[in-house]
């Protein structure tokens, strides 16, 4: 059966199903800051990455992106796992920037204690507890799964799928929350109903 699929600004009333959010460019406006890191860190080791194909890639862990760049560009000299955790460090400098995506955040705040919620992000345990921690959002949510957590990343839906198991949940009963295609596709393939918060924005 095709799960439906809800612009963000439709989600009121809430009909009592299990929330899942993706994180950055969902829950919180971290998508700048991220890029800002990569120029930071492409620039370093003349990497080519232009800004729609880092947007396309949102949610991609920035290890997978830089094996993706290192292939392409043909770049034995790129470490991924290395250049990924600088990137990652220039980018948690910048986090006391990193503010909230007030709508997104609304819906979690309205049926934060009423419903299981949880969180289902590409991006690092690390970032992803800090941030949440930032915006003092952290203890909404049951089940916080990140990259580290699975083997398969966005678009397969193993993210969404851990995250509904974590929350002792059935994915078929959830609605998710993401802004990307890649992200919108996971959660398709999780059987749940989307939101694409695009629309909000």
């Amino acid at each position: 059966m095709r799960r439906k699929e809800y612009p963000a600004e439709s989600v009121h009333p809430f009909h009592m199903q299990p929330l899942i959010f993706d994180c950055d460019g969902t829950l919180a406006d971290t998508m700048p800051l991220h890029w800002e890191a990569w120029q930071i860190i492409t620039g370093k080791y003349s990497i080519h990455f232009p800004e729609d194909r880092f947007y396309a890639l949102g949610g991609v862990p920035s290890r997978d992106i830089l094996i993706i760049l290192a292939g392409e560009q043909n770049r034995g000299d790129i470490h991924p796992l290395k250049i990924a955790q600088e990137k990652e460090a220039a980018y948690l400098k910048l986090l006391p920037q990193v503010g909230p995506i007030e709508p997104v955040v609304t819906i979690a705040r309205e049926n934060r204690g009423k419903v299981p919620m949880g969180v289902a992000s590409g991006g690092s345990r690390k970032a992803i507890h800090q941030v949440l921690d930032h915006l003092g959002i952290r203890e909404w949510f049951g089940a916080i799964v990140t990259h580290e957590d699975v083997v398969n990343q966005k678009p397969a839906p193993d993210i969404f799928l851990e995250a509904a198991r974590r929350l002792g949940v059935d994915p078929i009963h959830c609605r998710a929350f993401e802004d990307t295609d890649l992200g919108m596709a996971a959660i398709r393939a999780a059987g749940m109903d989307a939101v694409d918060v695009r629309t909000l924005r």
